[in-house]
């Protein structure tokens, strides 16, 4: 019987159950450190106030189609099988920092750069806006896999959880929601309004 040829996608499959502990231990880590390093901020807030860290890691298909989508055309070589690693990616291990209000993500973007020194900066924009702070990098986990942090409001950043699990990672009848104008659009609309809703509580905040 024939041997069946394995396609890029069998390889880097393969490649991402080898590295997953270690990318695992990269999130753990990064998260451990970023929590400490927050400590003089969480410990300091108000009584309205939040602030959370939520680790994560990539699934193996999330990491394909993004290693795909950085590809010409959108497209892997069928031919050069061996040119891709997921190890290029910079997100395959992930912390995001919420907080409530706004106010405080310069306080806490200048801290973790402080001590997350040598880390390059990734902001997350939409249509020249700023929606986040974003920086990767290595950690003493790893000098093999990439790890990423945001800084980001947590209105904002738990939208984001919603749409993406919504709109991102559909069932096939929903595939063409994420590039829909009108959807994103709305998103944009969602995005203006949480954050005109930050702005009009802290200027109240301020008053009392």
């Amino acid at each position: 019987m024939a041997e069946v040829e394995r396609t890029v996608e069998d390889r880097l499959r393969e490649e991402y159950f080898t590295l997953r502990p270690e990318i695992r231990r990269v999130a753990d880590r990064l998260e451990a450190e970023i929590r400490y390093h927050l400590l003089p901020i969480s410990g300091g807030l108000q009584g309205h106030e939040r602030l959370a860290v939520k680790c994560r890691v990539k699934s193996c298909e999330s990491a394909l189609e993004k290693l795909r989508r950085h590809q010409e055309e959108r497209a892997f070589q069928r031919n050069r099988p061996e040119i891709y690693t997921l190890t290029s990616l910079n997100d395959l291990a992930g912390v995001r920092v919420l907080a409530f209000p706004q106010s405080r993500l310069a306080e806490i973007d200048q801290l973790l750069r402080e001590e997350l020194r040598g880390w390059t900066a990734d902001p997350v924009e939409d249509d020249g806006e700023l929606q986040a702070l974003k920086y990767y990098g290595y950690c003493q986990a790893s000098d093999k896999i990439r790890g990423e942090y945001q800084v980001v409001s947590m209105l904002i950043g738990l939208f984001w959880e919603v749409e993406h699990s919504a709109i991102y990672k559909p069932d096939a009848r929903l595939s063409g929601i994420a590039g829909h104008r009108g959807m994103r659009e709305r998103t944009r609309d969602v995005v203006k309004a949480l954050r005109a809703f930050e702005e009009q509580f802290e200027a109240l905040a301020r008053q009392d």
